[in-house]
């Protein structure tokens, strides 16, 4: 499984973003973000006791069961599937003037099913770090066959499926459920069968959809079955239409607990308001989780096909503040990310204005963690009525020292 490097949702920085977009037309072309309104990136391969932490409250949002109030979401990044992303949970942090990233991600191996059920130590530093705080989340994207990016052809695929719905491969779930429970993190976020809609992984549901779905609620089933089990699972398509429309995937509100959605700024050209209003795109997905009184997700977001996109970055963030994902993580290896990869200067310059929390701008924020009575700053805000440009407003919040901001001595890239 080839995995890539990627981050927490909005914390104190992006409160203001809704208003600030709506408000401040010059800065974004096009209609705001609000009104109305793919394909994804490179796959991605992942090469990981004390008593378990009690879960945090899920937060809900916007688009949640009526009786569940629209909270604060939680923000991460990949950063690596392995120790180094472990190690670079902390590093990030700094970069983001000490605003912790709460939610970690990584990805289970798809070329054997013995790596699968998360053998050689796949998990075990990922359970650690999510045991030393109880509002963390562990963000797991679980493959559901082997030989998962070998380029099957679909009959191929078609056989596995019937296999696969009729209990073939019930076993190895059982065994990764009960690995995560001993680790002490039975309350993990499986995103299970990620971006089924493409073509990219054998566990796609194209070819034949109806043993998908049942495949997919044998897995969870299977899961749940666990005892001390507090999983909770997330169906993450692809943004857009793809190989397939991903509802035709949807295997349930009984098997579903988060409905995500991986979102790359592509194909080229395509505006941010056409990624919201095309067919199965983001407002697609706000809707169809809000008829289904599911909260939303963003396991997977970030820059890829149009470059260093400013407003892409401004306009996504902003949509996640407006509908309160219950957490994102952006991919953060290049060409989409923003702290490990130098190719996106301005793109990572706003991403790291808007949610870090420096104590003044600037300055070096203490490391999270450390105790302090000192308020925390104010964040930075768009300028309400004035012309300018987004590359000058950013320009004006690093004094000009771009290249300062984005590679200054606290940023670490191992």
């Amino acid at each position: 499984m080839a995995a890539p490097d990627r981050r927490r949702s909005a914390p104190k920085g992006l409160a203001f973003l809704t208003a600030a977009v709506v408000a401040s037309a010059a800065l974004a072309p096009g209609p705001a973000f609000a009104a109305a309104a793919s394909t994804h990136p490179d796959p991605r391969r992942p090469a990981s006791t004390a008593a378990p932490a009690p879960p945090p409250a899920p937060p809900g949002g916007a688009h949640s069961p009526q009786s569940a109030p629209a909270r604060g979401s939680a923000f991460g990044a990949y950063l690596h599937y392995g120790p180094a992303g472990v190690r670079r949970m902390r590093q990030l942090t700094r970069w983001l003037g000490g605003q912790e990233p709460r939610v970690g991600h990584t990805y289970l191996p798809g070329d054997l099913w013995h790596n699968i059920e998360g053998a050689h130590n796949f998990l075990d530093g990922w359970a650690r770090w999510r045991r030393a705080r109880a509002d963390r989340m562990l963000v797991l994207n679980v493959p559901m066959m082997e030989r998962n990016e070998q380029n099957l052809p679909d009959a191929a695929v078609r056989k596995l499926l019937r296999r696969a719905a009729a209990g073939a491969f019930d076993e190895h779930f059982e065994v990764l459920a009960e690995r995560l429970v001993d680790l002490g993190v039975p309350d993990t976020v499986i995103v299970l069968g990620w971006e089924m809609n493409g073509t990219t992984y054998t566990h796609r549901c194209g070819p034949d959809p109806d043993s998908w779905k049942r495949y997919w609620r044998r897995v969870v089933e299977v899961m749940r079955s666990v005892q001390g089990q507090r999983f909770r699972f997330d169906f993450a398509p692809s943004r857009g239409m793809d190989a397939i429309p991903w509802p035709e995937c949807y295997p349930g509100d009984e098997y579903v607990d988060i409905i995500g959605m991986d979102a790359y700024d592509q194909p080229r050209g395509l505006s941010f308001d056409e990624q919201v209003s095309e067919p199965y795109g983001l407002q697609h997905h706000v809707d169809f989780a809000r008829r289904h009184g599911k909260p939303i997700s963003y396991p997977e977001w970030g820059l890829f096909r149009n470059g260093d996109n400013i407003t892409y970055m401004l306009r996504m963030l902003a949509w996640m503040d407006q509908h309160k994902p219950l957490y994102n993580t952006i991919t953060d290896y290049c060409p989409h990310g923003v702290w490990l990869c130098s190719d996106n200067p301005r793109a990572s310059a706003l991403y790291r204005i808007l949610l870090s929390t420096p104590a003044n701008p600037g300055q070096d924020a203490k490391p999270a963690g450390t105790p302090s009575r000192v308020p925390a700053a104010k964040p930075y805000r768009l300028p309400p009525c004035t012309p300018v440009s987004l590359d000058k407003w950013l320009e004006h919040q690093v004094g000009g020292r771009l290249t300062a901001c984005l590679h200054g001595a606290e940023r670490h890239r191992p």
